[in-house]
């Protein structure tokens, strides 16, 4: 470098100055990317807490809804317990109603379908059909008449009212207990969704976080070269500073010799008697002469 001229020098200053510039405007775009890049993963962020709070909610749901369901199956159950137990009561007082009449309502009344299927199935005369539904009309008079006979009974009748009034007890809970699972099905699916979106924000934040972390380390990269530009074009410019301060010794030095060569003869001419113009006056006074 140090046989290069001054113009030589400031010519590559001005190069590597155009080239600092460039990267200087790379690094800041980097660093702009990073920045923006940075405002969507804490916008992503936010978003994740609040889906968090959400499945949160959603999942205290579900299991409140859930605890409601093992509540409710538990007081269903226990009341189709009671029902089975009180149909098992019906049938051994219509038991013991049937050995004291010796009729069995059960049989008669399949007696009963065993005719009304065999009338309305089997080809037959009209005054067989005739007969048959005499006799089906007979039996379902009895049936009537037996029921009538045990609806009379007043435990039988407190068995069935009881009965009955549990079935409606056990549908009742059997419907709580599922609009219950259908509430806790859709708490739980709402928390499958927004598991799902957290995943794809989850994957989407990690992706940029390696962009943002990739970026800088480019920056870097980037910085550094602007900043051994710039260290060049600072010894560039000492060194530009260097050779014109030793242009402007050397011009001195110059132009003061050529005064005393002026003056030099100036003075032999001023010794021969020859009379001194004001500016020959100025050259000896310059070299010190006079």
């Amino acid at each position: 470098m140090g046989d290069e001229s001054v113009e030589e020098l400031i010519n590559k200053r001005d190069s590597y100055q155009e080239k600092a510039n460039l990267f200087k405007k790379k690094r800041d775009q980097l660093h702009e990317k990073s920045k923006q890049m940075a405002i969507e993963r804490d916008d992503i962020n936010a978003k994740v807490r609040n889906i968090r709070n959400k499945i949160g909610e959603h999942k205290k749901r579900r299991d409140e809804y859930n605890e409601r369901v093992k509540h409710a199956k538990n007081q269903r159950n226990e009341l189709i317990t009671e029902n089975i137990n009180l149909k098992k009561k019906i049938k051994d007082l219509e038991k013991e109603r049937f050995s004291t009449s010796g009729l069995n309502i059960n049989r008669l009344k399949q007696n009963l379908r065993k005719l009304e299927t065999e009338q309305m199935t089997q080809p037959m005369s009209s005054q067989k059909e005739k007969k048959l539904l005499v006799n089906i009309k007979e039996l379902s008079q009895r049936i009537k008449e037996q029921e009538e006979s045990l609806n009379k009974d007043p435990r039988l009748r407190k068995a069935v009212d009881q009965e009955k009034l549990v079935k409606q007890k056990a549908e009742k809970q059997h419907d709580i207990v599922e609009k219950m699972a259908k509430k806790a099905q859709e708490e739980h699916q709402e928390m499958i969704d927004l598991l799902k979106q957290l995943d794809n924000f989850t994957k989407r934040t990690t992706e940029i976080q390696e962009s943002i972390v990739m970026t800088k380390i480019e920056a870097d990269k980037v910085h550094r070269e602007f900043i051994d530009f710039v260290n060049n074009i600072h010894d560039l410019e000492k060194e530009i500073s260097g050779l014109e301060k030793k242009k402007v010794v050397k011009r001195k030095i110059e132009d003061a010799t050529e005064t005393q060569k002026q003056a030099d003869l100036i003075f032999e001419r001023f010794k021969k008697g020859e009379k001194l113009s004001t500016d020959d006056l100025m050259v000896l006074q310059k070299a010190g002469l006079l």
